[in-house]
């Protein structure tokens, strides 16, 4: 059974079903090391070999928007990547000027360095009414940073602070490892050289700070499991992040890297990204009959277009009364606006794997992209530091669906019409069967985390004030807690599964 680390070319061959096949062929190409294939015609072998042997070439492609994005390089599976972020000491203070505005003094909260027993958000009984998350603030400001990995420079990126409860958390509890956002081309206005400037193809790049997660795993894991399943998911790596503020390099702990879905995935995962995408949150984002507004469809492309008609077809569609009256004709309507299929599909691998931060607790940590190919919504997971965790209490869906009330009908009427919920059940069996077993989750949380453990604990791992540790024993528990959890999971999704 393999397991979610495989080389570069299987991760290549692994894209979903969504993938456009010309960008599909480029990261194929681009995947083989001084390679060239006998099918490639004679002049694009050329500026192959070029490319692997020009270090002017070389230099291109690392900052180039023409470049198609290097998996290989930016989400390696077998290393973890070193990135030094140097900000001058009048941005950093500027960064902390604009933190302390939203969220007050630094370290001013109770001094708690726990973070994954103690998950932040609004937490509520599954089922329960969907609210806006009451932490969300405004996003911190954007300040200059120079990047400096691989033996390369890239100036005037912007970086930022990101986060709901997590960076809440770390801010008043005095933890300097928070989440980050990355923009390579944030302030191209102010310097023109910057214009499309990417990282190996990458326009935007996502630090997680691995808050409330002692195994520093689930993050990673659950966006491959997600992949393997066949759904569109970012890419995850490993990155030791150090930032320079004027006192030298300091190291800011192990973060995961997480491809921007507005950036890459919708680029590499569906045949067209010209679609509209949003990224919902707040009171309308549970899709509740008459609560649309704007406000909670964030659009992350097409912002210009002051044009939500696409959401509010997939409120009309959900909503209507003939889901009653004549479930043939509601479906039929659902399926011509929303992609329910991969939204059934996402919900029982979610569901399997235990979530206790997604769309039925909260109404966030989804994308909705709408495909131009399918012309349909499509849901997109998104923020998975909380998944496969167990937890005592209410809060999580259950494996039947049973405790999701109407407030969330995305799975609630779709649970109650008999035609999708078979489906569902169908994608309950292949999980636990080829995808989330406890013989491929062991072998995978094993290699992680002996790859991550010297960034972790130790004299070169995380330190006190850099970390969301409690001890260093924390991590280490955490593999066994992992395997526990997993193993706890398939056993009732196959009570489940016998119980039909």
């Amino acid at each position: 059974m393999e397991a979610y680390f495989p080389p570069p070319m299987a991760n290549a061959m692994r894209l979903s079903r969504f993938v456009n096949p010309l960008i599909g062929i480029t990261l194929l190409l681009s995947l083989v090391a001084c390679q060239v294939p006998s099918t490639l015609p004679a002049a694009d072998a050329e500026q192959t070999a070029l490319t692997a042997t020009d270090p002017a070439a070389t230099l291109t492609d690392s900052h180039s928007s023409e470049a198609a994005p290097d998996f290989e390089v930016v989400f390696p599976q077998d290393k973890v990547n070193r990135i030094e972020i140097t900000i001058l000491p009048e941005n950093w203070q500027s960064l902390q000027d604009n933190m302390a505005e939203l969220f007050g003094a630094f370290g001013a909260g109770e001094n708690n360095r726990g973070g994954a027993n103690q998950p932040g958000g609004n937490r509520q009984p599954a089922g329960g009414q969907p609210v806006a998350n009451g932490l969300t603030v405004a996003d911190p400001d954007y300040i200059e940073a120079t990047i400096n990995f691989n033996g390369e420079t890239w100036e005037h990126v912007g970086f930022r602070f990101k986060g709901n409860s997590s960076l809440t958390r770390a801010w008043k509890n005095g933890i300097m490892k928070m989440s980050i956002k990355l923009d390579f081309d944030q302030f191209e206005d102010e310097y023109p050289q910057t214009k499309n400037q990417r990282f190996y193809g990458f326009k935007q790049l996502s630090l997680g700070s691995n808050a409330f997660d002692d195994s520093l795993l689930r993050e990673k894991v659950t966006a491959d499991v997600f992949r393997a399943a066949g759904l569109a998911a970012p890419h995850t790596a490993y990155y030791a992040v150090y930032v320079d503020s004027g006192d030298g390099l300091t190291y800011f702990g192990l973060y995961t890297m997480v491809e921007v879905v507005e950036d890459t995935v919708i680029q590499t995962q569906f045949s067209e990204d010209s679609g509209n995408l949003y990224k919902p949150e707040g009171s309308g984002a549970a899709f509740v009959d008459g609560t649309f507004n704007a406000a909670s469809f964030e659009k992350q492309t097409n912002a210009a277009a002051a044009d939500w008609s696409d959401i509010q077809a997939l409120f009309a569609a959900l909503n209507d009364p003939s889901r009653l009256s004549d479930p043939a004709a509601w479906r039929a309507q659902l399926e011509s606006v929303f992609d329910v299929d991969t939204f059934l599909h996402w919900l029982a691998v979610n569901t399997v794997m235990q979530n206790w931060d997604s769309y039925g607790q909260i109404a966030h940590n989804y994308y909705l992209y709408h495909d131009p190919a399918s012309d349909k919504l499509v849901w997109i997971p998104w923020d998975n530091n909380e998944a496969m965790r167990t937890r005592q209490g209410q809060g999580s869906v259950n494996l039947d669906l049973a405790n999701v009330n109407t407030r969330w009908p995305l799975i609630n009427y779709l649970a109650a019409d008999e035609v999708y919920y078979q489906k569902y059940v169908g994608y309950v069996a292949d999980t636990i069967a080829n995808v989330f077993t406890p013989e491929k989750m062991e072998e995978t949380f094993s290699y992680y985390h002996a790859l991550i453990q010297s960034y972790v604990t130790g004299a070169d791992g995380e330190q006190k004030g850099y970390t969301h540790l409690a001890s260093d024993r924390a991590f280490e528990t955490s593999l066994a807690a992992l395997n526990q959890h997993v193993a706890e999971r398939v056993r009732l999704a196959q009570e489940f599964l016998n119980s039909r």
